[in-house]
């Protein structure tokens, strides 16, 4: 019996540094090449080019394109609506690195890993291959391949939301009171959600919150998961104190951020209007195979009781009770708010990870070594599926030149040095072209080709659209991007006397 405990022992361990292995190579890799073009990620990195070139820390603006009176292009800045905690670790990072491609997506990639070791750290209160389970969970799955090195808010969300809900767990697992510590810490992680993406936190924490502590009436045996007010009031008036100032100092800011950022996503027609269970797919094809398993395991446990729904609930564990609260409370108040996008459930997919290895170990208790079978399936359908995706994205993005504006822009950046030339950007629909030239705002004071402005040697030029395709300039550098919305660019001389 020693032996073969001591061989399975082994062979988790083997599992679990591959698992670990796979996590990190798919998480540095799955976006290259890197661009800024989708999902808003020229928005949240211009947040801290701005606090570095123009020394904007607590709120700064984001580049749009709008049509003048006369049909010209014209750009104008919003202010942002993102908090500016990430951006602040970007803007150090650079300080550090010289380099904004390690400085924007290093958070993110870190965010990862920790939230990875969190999740198993977590799950190891249910055993190692509950543990093991819950790391390939998080890791092998689309969603957060994809996160894991995009310039967004989105995983260090995740992490800190996270980590808010696994404290509350321990209170429940371990039975334990609140203590001024905790309650210090709980005060500390939730102003740091805040100010990494807003109050939205609270959707994924204060409902299942609420439904366990209504729980609790009915089951006084529950231990008491609620701190009290004083740390979610502390980390909210914090919040309000910067947005506040913001409504009173900034202009425009009410209106950005307000209502156009917060109110407007509560109302149907505006940002990206959903159905209502438009998570529910996206979260069974994007976190297979787990999604799958979570549901197979409960069906399981369902035919196993041979009890109706209602009495199967009245007998979960407090852990278990929160757990499932926790992973599925975020996904309906989610649900419930019009504006949806993919990525904005992310934080839900860590607690579901938590609840997989709580079932995983309910159902050892009948057949080990059947569980053992399915958990190997699961993880190495996991790898291939994931790997597979992973490479595809990448071997995609090269062989399509994905990056093509960030080639052109770096050339556009050599060129310019190598000649002393002076040159600025046209309006375009590409907010990264910005970025990738290092310019802090588009160029506006002419709109004539004719035209040749004091001061300039060289414009970067929409060259698909007029008067710019006329090509009435000798000498300029073409790039177009491989999208379903291609663009053109060019790197136009303009005559000097």
């Amino acid at each position: 019996m020693s032996q073969i405990a001591s061989t399975e022992t082994g062979q988790s361990r083997r599992t679990l540094l591959i698992v670990s292995m796979l996590t990190v190579c798919f998480f540095a890799v799955a976006n290259l090449p890197w661009t800024l073009d989708d999902y808003d990620q020229a928005k949240q990195a211009f947040v801290s080019f701005q606090m570095i070139g123009q020394q904007r820390w607590l709120y700064q603006t984001t580049p749009h394109e709008g049509m003048g009176a006369r049909g010209g292009r014209h750009s104008f800045h919003h202010i942002s609506g993102k908090p500016p905690a990430v951006a602040w670790i970007s803007a150090a990072l650079y300080r550090i690195t010289r380099s904004w491609d390690f400085a924007w997506r290093f958070p993110s990639f870190v965010a990862a890993i920790a939230l990875a070791v969190l999740v198993f750290r977590g799950a190891r209160t249910f055993g190692d291959l509950p543990a093991l389970c819950a790391l390939a969970a998080f890791s092998l799955n689309l969603l957060s391949v994809r996160l894991a090195t995009l310039v967004r808010t989105d995983m260090p969300l995740a992490l800190v939301t996270f980590a808010i809900g696994l404290l509350m767990f321990e209170k429940i697992r371990t039975r334990t009171s609140w203590t001024t510590r905790d309650r210090v810490a709980l005060c500390l992680v939730l102003t740091a959600a805040m100010f990494v993406k807003g109050p939205i936190v609270w959707a994924f924490v204060l409902p299942p919150l609420v439904i366990y502590q209504l729980r609790r009436k009915w089951r006084p045996t529950f231990p008491n998961a609620w701190s009290g007010w004083i740390p979610w009031v502390a980390s909210l008036a914090l919040f309000y104190l910067w947005l506040i100032s913001g409504i009173r100092f900034i202009d425009g800011f009410y209106e950005d951020v307000v209502l156009n950022e917060f109110a407007a996503r509560f109302h149907e027609g505006i940002h990206r209007s959903q159905p209502l269970l438009f998570y529910i797919p996206h979260l069974l094809q994007k976190f297979a195979p787990w999604s799958l398993l979570i549901i197979g395991l409960l069906v399981a446990a369902l035919r196993k009781t041979k009890a109706t729904t209602g009495k199967w609930l009245g007998k979960l564990s407090p852990e278990m009770f929160w757990l499932m609260t926790w992973a599925l409370g975020g996904i309906v108040v989610m649900s419930l708010i019009p504006s949806k996008r993919v990525d904005r459930i992310f934080p839900a997919v860590p607690p579901l990870c938590m609840l997989l290895a709580a079932q995983i170990k309910a159902s050892m208790a009948d057949n080990v070594a059947r569980v053992r079978r399915i958990a190997a399936c699961a993880i190495i359908f996991a790898s291939i599926f994931t790997g597979a995706y992973s490479a595809m994205r990448v071997i995609d993005g090269y062989l399509n030149d994905r990056d093509a504006l960030v080639k052109f822009g770096r050339e556009v950046r050599r060129i310019a040095e190598a000649e002393h030339l002076r040159y600025e950007v046209l309006p375009s629909r590409d907010e990264g072209m910005l970025l990738y030239l290092q310019r802090p705002r588009f160029y506006t004071r002419i709109i004539e080709a004719t035209a040749t402005p004091p001061g300039l040697d060289a414009l970067v030029v929409p060259i698909d659209e007029d008067p710019w395709r006329s090509g009435k300039f000798p000498y300029r550098v073409t790039v177009e991007k491989k999208s379903e919305d291609p663009s053109s660019y060019g790197f136009l001389m303009l005559p000097r006397g």
